[in-house]
């Protein structure tokens, strides 16, 4: 695969994870269902950062209940990364430096469902 076949096929994935996304945060699919059918393009880091925005999402569901102002807060946000990704686009450094600081390893596995997802969070929390 040449560079520029790796740099179309990133696009492709980063435009689709941006619909996903889209689709989460207006609840048209759940969060487990966006992860199921998340890219399993492994390489591209800003694939990563969105697969970890929308765990993060999923685990803030008590607290999106309880405090509205956060809810709106990260509906924002993953709006912005979705806006970002549906150009195509890398998502900028500092996004993918949070989530990479805290999760070195991809979640993002070729088979995914909440019992892979659930193995792979309590390894990564030391359960």
């Amino acid at each position: 695969m040449t560079a520029s076949d790796t740099l179309s096929s990133y696009i492709k994935d980063r435009i689709k994870v941006s619909e996903l996304i889209y689709a989460v945060i207006t609840s048209k699919i759940s969060v487990l269902d966006a992860l199921k059918e998340f890219p399993k393009n492994l390489g591209d880091p800003t694939l990563n950062a969105a697969f970890h925005a929308l765990i993060h999402f999923e685990a803030d569901e008590e607290l999106r209940k309880n405090d509205a102002d956060y809810k709106d807060e990260q509906d924002l946000y993953l709006a912005d990364i979705a806006e970002i990704l549906s150009q195509g686009h890398a998502l900028p450094y500092n996004i993918i430096e949070e989530y990479e600081k805290y999760h070195k390893d991809s979640l993002v596995y070729p088979n995914i469902d909440k019992k892979t997802v659930f193995r792979r969070l309590k390894k990564m929390i030391n359960l």
